[in-house]
């Protein structure tokens, strides 16, 4: 790649939607060297109990920055708008569409794509929940060349962050999205400059995730303890994790892996206390419940809950 002088101004189209991508793009509004020119994000949505339409995080921030922000349905449309802005380079957050061929071949210096996995880990929409359900000891980010394949492409450099027992959603979007904002400029400096050379992806170790559904959160109790508890950690707060009581649902918001040395006769899916905890047995192992929600109540700790629902000691959850 041709090396350019540190004084071009670099023109960028944005493109992203959630709060993971905020970093990402503050850092390239912030940085003199790049001039983002347009940001794309999602159409907005209806949220909450009144359904009114809610813009994105990446919209709302683009527009405090007066950058015009464009919403199609399909890219497709608008192959001929992104050509006229001519982008030196195209930046992608989780955007949640897949850019068109002819979209690629646009800006001088490729389309790129930070991705939320240590790929070829983790292809596709789930790479933050996958790494904490799976209880690998590490994840990270991929910044990568985007092609026509699904999370495929080359990259240009990868950055790690390590994994406990602890660790769930919330603390791995927050700890990538802020990683991201702090090395998306200085990659994309050297990418530039051609400091950088590129790894292809070995396609032998690639793994893939598929889009997460509600209804992968419900909870078998038959699996160990161990998976159940990276479970929980892996899909709160969204789709959340659930079992059934007596035909009401109940949202298991936090828990922990009870200490091996319980060791009582009960059924999987029973509830009993231990020391003090509201308790299930699994197939292996028993899990404390920590914070759970009844279908229409409000979230409670176990001990709140146990006070108004003494009656779930000995019943069993499907």
């Amino acid at each position: 790649m041709s090396k350019v002088t540190n004084n071009k101004i670099i023109n960028v189209v944005f493109m992203g939607t959630p709060e993971f991508a905020i970093p990402g793009l503050k850092a390239l509004i912030a940085n003199s060297r790049y001039n983002v020119k347009a940001v794309y994000t999602k159409v907005d949505k209806p949220q909450g109990r009144g359904k009114k339409l809610s813009a994105s995080p990446v919209k709302i921030l683009a527009q405090e920055h007066n950058i015009p922000v464009y919403q199609p349905n399909s890219l497709k449309t608008e192959i001929h708008n992104i050509a006229k802005i001519n982008p030196d380079l195209i930046v992608v957050i989780a955007y949640g569409k897949i850019l068109p061929r002819e979209i690629l071949e646009l800006p001088r210096y490729a389309c790129i794509n930070v991705h939320g996995s240590l790929l070829p880990l983790y292809r596709g929409s789930a790479c933050l929940n996958a790494p904490i359900i799976n209880g690998d000891k590490k994840t990270g980010i991929s910044i990568m060349k985007i092609n026509e394949s699904m999370d495929t492409g080359p990259i240009l450099k990868q950055f790690e962050i390590e994994l406990n027992s602890n660790s769930n959603l919330e603390y791995v979007h927050n700890t990538l999205s802020k990683l991201s904002g702090q090395v998306l400029v200085p990659t994309l400096n050297d990418w530039i400059d051609g400091k950088l050379e590129i790894m292809y992806q070995d396609n032998d170790k690639a793994s893939y995730v598929k889009m997460l559904k509600k209804e992968d959160g419900k909870i078998d109790w038959q699996k160990k303890a161990i998976t159940i508890d990276r479970l929980i950690r892996g899909l709160n707060p969204w789709p959340g994790t659930f079992t059934h009581i007596n035909n009401k649902l109940i949202k298991i918001i936090t828990a922990q892996v009870a200490p091996n040395s319980i060791n009582k006769n009960h059924k999987v899916g029973e509830v009993f206390l231990e020391s003090g905890h509201l308790t299930v047995k699994c197939g292996q192992g028993n899990l404390f419940i920590l914070k759970l929600q009844i279908e229409g109540g409000k979230i409670m700790s176990s001990s709140d809950f146990i006070s108004g629902h003494s009656d779930i000691i000995g019943q069993i959850l499907k």
